[in-house]
């Protein structure tokens, strides 16, 4: 979960990800609450159906990683 959180922040701040064209510039941010804090994020994880078998998902495309934009859905679902 740890990883799930540093990659994350880095697609949104790191202009040196490789994937940061699509996220960060294009104005993607993760929420204050998140981006500060990994127990914040661990914790809604948990409480919204976290498993190693999903990833995270923005149900708005164009929004950011906020607790209300974000579920957890299998990897063949988000393609």
């Amino acid at each position: 979960m740890y990883k799930e959180w540093s990659d994350m922040k880095s697609r949104c701040y790191s202009e040196k990800n490789k994937r940061y064209k699509r996220y960060g510039g294009r104005g993607i941010k993760v929420c204050d609450e998140w981006k500060n804090s990994f127990n914040a994020f661990k914790d809604w994880a948990l409480s919204h159906g976290y498993n190693d078998n999903l990833t995270i998902d923005r149900i708005n495309t164009n929004g950011d990683y906020t607790p209300e934009n974000c579920r957890y859905i299998s990897v063949k679902s988000q393609m």
